[in-house]
């Protein structure tokens, strides 16, 4: 089944600027004086040697990212080539961790970074705003994140070339004799011992590399992905080497090495040499640029990871929901909120240690997917054939190897730990489903009754006449015909224990009238007379006393005003009855052929899309799954929302089986979408779940629902499930806040 997918908005420049300044990071503020510690002049020899094998991996992703222009990245690649498995996820679920990790990690670079400027600003509350600010971005568009990330990236690119530049052409700058400090390269303690050095220093240095794959991660958002996502990956790339390079060159001609060694503030250290009074603020400000850059970057890519793994089912499907901006906005609040959360916590080693060790995993399986995908489909299209195959794909395996062999213990440990924790999680859902689904095994054989609550002889045998279309689709499904005599509370009858009494004359009548269509479709029926003190109140102790009620079904009651609704017993029973409810409204409900479902999502929407489902395949009818939109939505949007209603019947039934026809169609409203779909060809039954306002003491199942119930030109069903007070409430809080609760005139 196709999916939905994300809008392509973002041109060559917003790519070039997401790879280029979500990877100038800053890690290069700090990693400079590190690096020259470990390797000495070499450290400059480090960063080129980090930018030149990042070309393997960047060529692969660049074959990757145009064969599979999908948003996901590696877990889509790994995916691909290895079987949607538990490798697949784990990928997947370490790219997004990895991700939120870094966003909270460079909202925490960017809180200390602000504090020089204004030291009284809380560490924690800058970050989470940070984080917030960029949530919101998210939430507005893809186009806006790419924006910013061309005006911060243009920024953040103009000051390392003033630092390059000034320094390169200023006395005071850069001297060969100060950067070789009378040291030559890969001359210190030997030639093997330096050039160890000089590897544990590209360790060190190289996850100041990993920024180009949002590119990749991003890649269902970029507008001709063939032709714009190679440039975007090798030009940032290339402009990443350049300015790590120059800069190190730059850093260490300026200050010798030894008075760098371990110190986080090398850059600033030299700019002060050569750029007195404005350099220090102007690489400040950098810094600060680079970290919000850095949140960018890794927000996006977190949250389209997330959107993926719920899209493929493997994390909740909630995370795939798009807004009205084509954008994941449940994932994105939901990663903000975990980088919200890993802010507070602080521990920046620890952020950074799992942040590197998680890129490691992803990059490794990435690399090896290249070499599996070639093998498994060698005639697959290609728009971007990686040159020298399989050279370039072994060599990136490799340099992950190295960068492994060389990290830092605890970086691994940690990683070995995450993957170890995810694997766990994965397993242990899988038996929880497992579980699940074979407790509903046993114990769906006695969710077998259909309850029909009678009022009069003409509802009795609609009502029978509809339950027995769906008891047939069920096996061992059976019906009983509930009358209810109320007896006053003066009463001499005790009706503090409800009593069951013997049929009478009408109830014997109703049998001989109702019986014969049960009997025509082999489908067992009965009928129960009990003694309440209302109609409502013996309904309601009937579903209580049993266990085994699949479905309540009633007459809709038809035209009422607020006082007489209130006392229904239809409404009191919809309100009460701990099982799902039906309600018939029969307009000459005989032979079944055409059904239409309006799909929105709910529990109560897919209660009716079993419902359609089960008549359907007992009378052999076709039914049309219904969304409406706006008049004014896009054509992506349309294809989104068909797709969408693809997705749910999915989830509810397992796949679309063959009568079912997903459709999308544009108008003022849904009720006069509804209205003009039901009059547009003859249908003979609409199922309908209940809105929202089922609750309200003013509405049966919705202002929708109440309307369609007066205009619809054929018979129809009305469908509420049950579920518990609380988790209803929140989710009508949570449609509230995402705009999606029917307004009384069916305007949502």
């Amino acid at each position: 089944m196709s999916k939905r997918r994300l809008k392509r908005q973002l041109n060559l420049a917003q790519v070039v600027m997401l790879g280029t300044a979500g990877t100038l990071a800053a890690e290069i503020f700090v990693l400079t004086g590190h690096a020259a510690g470990m390797a000495g002049p070499a450290a400059v020899l480090a960063f080129l040697i980090g930018g030149l094998v990042s070309y393997s991996i960047a060529l692969n992703y660049c074959e990757l990212a145009t064969t599979y222009p999908v948003a996901g990245g590696a877990m889509s690649y790994v995916r691909e080539a290895f079987g949607n498995n538990i490798l697949s996820f784990l990928v997947g679920s370490m790219d997004c961790m990895s991700s939120t990790f870094y966003a909270a990690l460079s909202a925490i670079g960017f809180a200390y970074s602000l504090q020089v400027f204004l030291p009284f600003l809380p560490t924690v509350a800058t970050a989470i705003t940070a984080i917030g600010v960029f949530v919101l971005l998210n939430i507005l568009g893809v186009t806006k994140v790419g924006n910013v990330q061309i005006v911060l990236g243009g920024l953040l690119l103009g000051i390392f070339v003033v630092f390059i530049v000034v320094g390169l052409i200023h006395p005071a700058g850069f001297h060969w004799d100060v950067f070789r400090a009378g040291e030559a390269i890969l001359a210190r303690k030997g030639f093997w011992r330096s050039l160890s050095r000089v590897l544990a220093t590209v360790a060190l240095v190289y996850n100041a590399y990993v920024g180009f794959e949002v590119i990749a991660d991003d890649a269902e958002e970029v507008k001709e992905p063939n032709r714009t996502i190679p440039p975007g990956i090798l030009i940032s790339l290339t402009l990443c080497t350049l300015i790590y390079v120059l800069v190190g060159l730059v850093t260490l001609g300026t200050v010798p090495w030894q008075e760098l060694g371990g110190s986080e503030t090398a850059l600033t250290d030299a700019v002060r040499r050569f750029l007195p009074g404005l350099g220090v603020p102007m690489m400040v400000v950098g810094g600060i640029i680079a970290t919000l850059t850095s949140i960018n970057s890794a927000m996006l890519s977190a949250t389209r990871e997330a959107f993926t793994l719920s899209r493929d089912g493997v994390w909740p499907r909630a995370l795939s929901k798009l807004s009205r901006f084509r954008t994941p906005h449940v994932s994105i609040l939901v990663i903000g909120g975990i980088s919200a959360l890993i802010a507070v916590i602080g521990l920046v080693d620890f952020l950074s240690y799992i942040s590197s060790a998680g890129y490691l995993f992803v990059l490794f399986w990435a690399s090896l997917s290249i070499i599996r995908l070639r093998r498994r489909f060698p005639d697959l299209q290609r728009p971007f054939k990686v040159p020298l195959y399989p050279l370039t794909a072994y060599l990136a395996g490799a340099t992950c190897l190295l960068i492994v062999a060389f990290a830092d213990w605890r970086a691994l440990l940690f990683g070995a730990g995450v993957v170890t924790a995810f694997g766990l999680a994965y397993y242990i859902n899988a038996w929880v489903v497992r579980r699940q689904a074979s407790r509903v095994e046993t114990m769906e054989p006695d969710k077998n009754l259909i309850l029909v609550a009678a009022a009069n002889l003409r509802t009795a045998r609609d009502l029978v006449h509809l339950a027995s279309i769906v008891a047939q689709a069920s096996e061992d499904t059976y019906i009983c015909v509930l009358t209810i005599d109320p007896v006053s509370s003066g009463s001499s009858v005790d009706i503090a224990k409800r009593t069951t009494r013997r049929l009478g004359p009408r109830e014997r009548v109703l049998l001989d009238h109702i019986g014969g269509e049960a009997q025509a479709r082999n489908v067992a029926l009965y009928v129960k007379s009990s003694i309440a003190s209302s109609v409502s109140q013996g309904i309601l102790d009937e579903v209580e006393d049993r266990s085994n009620v699949k479905l309540l079904l009633v007459g809709w009651p038809g035209p009422l005003d607020e006082k007489a609704l209130a006392e229904n017993p239809v409404k009191i029973v919809l309100q009460g009855a701990r099982t799902n409810v039906a309600a018939l409204l029969d307009r000459g409900l005989t032979g079944i052929q055409r059904i239409l479902v309006p799909v929105g999502g709910g529990p109560h929407s897919r209660l009716a899309i079993r419902l359609a489902y089960e008549i359907a395949i007992s009378e052999g009818a076709q039914v049309t799954a219904l969304r409406i939109l706006p008049e004014d939505s896009e054509s992506e949007e349309i294809e989104d929302k068909r797709l969408l209603v693809a997705e749910t019947i999915e989830d509810v039934l397992g796949s679309v089986p063959p009568v079912f026809v997903p459709q999308v169609t544009q108008a003022a409203s849904v009720p006069d979408g509804l209205l003009s779909e039901s009059t547009r060809q003859a249908y003979d039954l609409i199922v309908i779940g209940a809105s929202e306002e089922w609750a309200w003491r003013t509405q049966l199942f919705g202002s929708i629902d109440d309307w369609i119930a007066e205009a619809a030109p054929c018979s129809v069903l009305f469908c509420r499930r049950y579920e518990p007070v609380a988790i209803s409430w929140l989710r009508r809080q949570v449609k509230i806040v995402e705009g999606e609760y029917e307004r009384p005139n069916g305007e949502r």
